[in-house]
């Protein structure tokens, strides 16, 4: 194996560990806080952490489930029997088990001094499900988590020790998520090679700086109006929910589970951006930019109005301006990435129509993860002598 090869394995081995333990650093964060919570008598706080924990993994497990379920037969031979497998689902492990898996795989290649193309094939195969899963957490568990935590600081005007944890392994864990499932779109591409460090602090950086803003104003309206903000969230849901339909999304394998997918992309645009649909996506990516950030003005003039209430308006004055800078920075490098960073390719049938794909040497099917095939056909351009062509300045990808 070329020792470039065997450098990038090892590499992508390294980034699964440290994903692995920023889940489960992140999630001992919050029962951290819960228990903290219960011990200091504020019942209503743990239990809406509990919950979001809760709804989060459940979501988490039914995709894991469907998706090995709706997987060629015989791709997976290694996997426990069908009982056992659907008892770890149950038991919420069933992604720490495609965690644990993806890691198996990564360590087997890494250690072949000459690794078969089938078993480098099933390791992205893994890495892309894991991506993807890590991905839905992160915004319907972490995200909701950070927004919660920043309200109960800004009602009391101070955060505690543990809070803080909780803050700053929340906001790496969704910068890393989102950093790791743009990498792995990457392996999708035919012919681009995979993300360098300069292009992962540019990506890192503005995905940080434009989520900052968004998850300030929904905590600070959590702050002001707790009574409302559900209100508030399941109104916005619905809209982007009937949004993501008329897009006719066709990521998973059957119309009920379909719907699952649909309400976790529309929770995902509450907070980001996220490309559910092949073509140009300028138009898409403006309405939802316009449409996030005057429901995001109109919470800071909610604020305005009220901010008498809160006891860190004082706090406040500083943050809001800090987030209207930290805006705008992520929007400039945003455009620096799409404009001079964002790759285009030429897109291989077979690459995208199924989840067997090319043949190997010894010719035995590759298999092929057409789930994120398909998005990364959405989320990066054709090249331009390639058929439907995108105009100059289109965007494509998750904000």
């Amino acid at each position: 194996m070329p020792l470039s090869t065997r450098a990038a394995l090892f590499w992508d081995l390294v980034l699964g560990v440290l994903g692995t333990l920023a889940f489960l650093i992140d999630l001992g964060a919050d029962l951290w806080a819960a228990s903290q919570y219960v011990l200091s008598g504020r019942y209503l706080w743990a239990a809406l952490v509990l919950a979001l924990l809760g709804l989060a993994s459940v979501a988490l497990q039914f995709f894991s489930w469907i998706w090995l379920r709706s997987d060629p037969h015989g791709l997976h031979t290694s996997q426990p029997p069908g009982q056992c497998l659907a008892l770890l689902h149950l038991l919420q492990l069933g992604y720490l088990y495609r965690c644990v898996q993806g890691l198996q795989q990564g360590l087997l290649v890494w250690r072949q001094e000459a690794p078969s193309q089938f078993d480098l094939a099933y390791a992205d195969f893994l890495s892309l499900d894991i991506s993807m899963l890590r991905l839905f957490e992160t915004f319907l568990e972490t995200t909701p988590q950070l927004t919660l935590v920043l309200a109960i600081v800004l009602q009391r005007g101070s955060a505690e020790y543990y809070q803080w944890v909780s803050i700053c392994t929340s906001f790496v864990g969704i910068s890393w998520a989102l950093l790791d499932y743009h990498r792995a779109l990457r392996t999708c591409l035919p012919s681009t090679p995979r993300l360098g460090l300069g292009t992962s602090v540019i990506y890192f950086l503005w995905n940080l700086l434009l989520l900052w803003p968004r998850v300030l104003v929904v905590a600070l309206f959590s702050a002001l109006f707790p009574r409302y903000v559900v209100l508030h969230f399941l109104g916005l849901w619905l809209v982007l929910l009937f949004w993501v339909w008329l897009q006719g999304t066709d990521f998973m394998p059957d119309p009920c589970s379909e719907w699952l997918y649909r309400a976790t992309v529309a929770t995902i645009l509450y907070f980001s951006w996220f490309n559910v649909a092949e073509g140009p996506t300028r138009g898409r990516a403006t309405i939802h930019l316009v449409f996030l950030l005057s429901d995001s003005l109109l919470m800071v003039v909610t604020w305005v109005t009220h901010v008498a209430w809160l006891p860190s308006g004082s706090l406040l004055q500083m943050l809001l301006p800090g987030a209207g800078i930290c805006f705008l920075l992520g929007l400039a490098l945003r455009l620096v990435y799409y404009c001079w960073l964002h790759p285009s390719c030429h897109w291989e049938p077979d690459r995208v129509d199924g989840a067997w794909g090319l043949r190997s040497l010894e010719e035995r099917p590759l298999p092929q993860n057409r789930r994120m095939a398909q998005l990364a056909q959405n989320f990066f351009p054709k090249a331009k002598d390639a058929p439907a062509l995108l105009r100059k300045g289109e965007v494509n990808g998750v904000l």
